[in-house]
């Protein structure tokens, strides 16, 4: 088994991260930048715990126009974020709901912005203020000269284009879900139930070297278009399809990709829907550049998907960004129209309604290069693999 690349990143990752964001807020005119979810916290500090799972405590990040982010969080965090390159970490007893680090927080943008600043906090898509209303009201009650802008294109520019460090975390990952998905037919068979097929191969992909497998969704049956399910104690029979597919982690990066499998046969349907979608993800790969849109992706992608014979597809997008999380910023749409630049990590996952009630989905990941992807997760054949 691999260990995989160094875990967590150097010092002067976060370095890089934080002046590119400066440089960004000043271009804005803002004074700092508020955070307060876990990937955003995660991303400009290094603060790694899966304690974000509870809900009770809020968190919070500033990072000034000049310097280090300052923390203000509850004080169970105090250790854990003094492992951090972070230096001003201030803290409360939390939970304290009269004020669970408000007057705190507000005290420390009064310093970082002054009296009458300006401070952008993410309020676009894919993106929530992990606070209650009520303690957003009170904070702005307590910073009433303070200007609270939406700064969704700063952090949403910087996670876009991952680095070098980044990018050999999710290509670990990648690798290690590749070979469990390789190794299934050895691994199931007919007569095992949804439930069991899942739970085999989430404990193989851990023995494989995983951290997590937090995301891991699919269905078996001759047909069907519920993907996201959980497992049932249905009976996987002869003449199903099953497919997994999951967002496993190592090192807080994620993959998310999926594949299919019939067991004893395949049906002609299927076959060909198969080869439709590994053939849109081929057009998709041969679109991927620098300079080209998501929306030239979709469209690359949903004319074979529509020469194919698909009777739809429902899902909205044909893949999205990857990183820290199991989806990110891009989507692959008809109109989204984000230029796609080196760095990026991204998902193609064209899918199809092949017969009715029937999808049939197909995802690889990858990384744009200067000169087109690198993927990231093995190529899939292009035949609909037989588990005999």
């Amino acid at each position: 088994m691999s260990t995989g690349p160094p875990r967590g990143f150097a010092v002067a990752e976060y370095e890089r991260r934080a002046t590119t964001a400066q440089a960004m807020l000043a271009e804005r005119g803002l004074d700092a930048l508020l955070v307060c979810t876990e990937p955003e916290v995660r991303y400009f500090t290094g603060f790694f715990t899966p304690f974000w799972q509870s809900p009770t405590r809020p968190w919070f990040v500033l990072l000034p126009r000049e310097g280090r982010p300052v923390a203000v969080i509850p004080g169970i965090g105090e250790p854990a974020m003094r492992e951090t390159w972070v230096e001003d970490i201030r803290t409360w007893p939390a939970p304290r709901p009269a004020d669970d680090g408000i007057s705190l927080l507000a005290t420390a943008i009064h310093e970082v912005a002054g009296r009458k600043g300006r401070v952008g906090v993410p309020m676009g898509h894919e993106t929530h203020l992990r606070m209650p209303l009520a303690d957003w009201a009170a904070l702005q009650g307590a910073t009433p000269g303070i200007a609270f802008e939406d700064a969704t294109s700063i952090v949403r520019g910087l996670r876009m284009v991952k680095s070098e460090a980044e990018i050999a975390k999710v290509a670990h990952v990648c690798g290690i879900v590749a070979d469990a998905f390789e190794g299934l037919p050895q691994l199931l068979s007919a007569g095992m139930t949804e439930r069991g097929a899942f739970r085999a191969f989430r404990i193989d992909l851990l023995e494989r070297g995983a951290d997590d497998v937090p995301y891991l969704v699919g269905a078996s049956g001759p047909g069907f278009a519920d993907v996201i399910k959980q497992p049932s104690d249905r009976v996987i029979e002869e003449g199903d399809l099953l497919m997994f597919d999951t967002g496993t982690l190592f090192d807080g990066y994620s993959s998310d990709f999926d594949r299919y499998h019939a067991f004893g046969r395949a049906d002609d349907g299927a076959c060909r829907a198969h080869e439709v979608v590994w053939d849109a993800t081929e057009a998709g790969l041969a679109m991927l550049r620098p300079g080209v849109t998501t929306s030239d992706l979709w469209a690359a992608m949903a004319a074979v998907l529509d020469e194919g014979g698909s009777l739809g597809n429902d899902v909205g997008r044909l893949g999205h960004g990857l990183g820290m999380q199991v989806t990110e910023w891009p989507s692959n749409t008809r109109d989204d129209g984000t230029e796609i630049l080196e760095g990026m990590v991204l998902t193609l996952e064209p899918g199809l309604t092949w017969a009715p009630g029937c999808m049939m989905l197909h995802e690889e990941n990858v990384v744009v290069r200067a000169d087109g992807p690198e993927l990231l997760s093995r190529r899939a054949p292009r035949d609909l693999p037989v588990i005999t």
